[in-house]
């Protein structure tokens, strides 16, 4: 693992709606809030036509907070480019061993809520 990692959330694909749908129009995606459980569980639903790779949109993704985005990402093939979803945000997707794992940036002085 990535040197001072640490765990966020598990994101699942589902085609299916699930219990406190948040919709993310900017996003073209439908989340629930991974912070109501103990787990950091997170459903998604992505929007017909959600311009992300097929392997993000169908396989669960686990997610990691890190304090340096570009070096996590180093020696890894990017799935999605580093972008900011919401302010003080960064993410990026990388592939690991055939699966999608997702990379965040979190400025806590921006978001200590997160």
């Amino acid at each position: 693992m990535i040197k001072g990692a640490r765990f966020n959330h598990i994101g699942i694909p589902t085609q299916d709606g699930f219990e406190g749908e948040i919709d993310l129009p900017h996003l073209q995606i439908t989340v629930s809030d991974h912070q109501d459980n103990p787990f950091g569980i997170q459903w998604q639903r992505y929007w017909e036509g959600a311009p992300y790779p097929d392997l993000v949109k169908t396989v669960p993704h686990v997610a990691f907070e890190v304090d340096d985005l570009e070096a996590a990402m180093a020696d890894h093939k990017v799935l999605i480019a580093p972008n900011s979803p919401s302010k003080g945000v960064r993410v990026a997707f990388v592939e690991v061993r055939g699966a999608p794992v997702e990379l965040m940036e979190i400025d806590r002085t921006l978001r200590p809520d997160l």
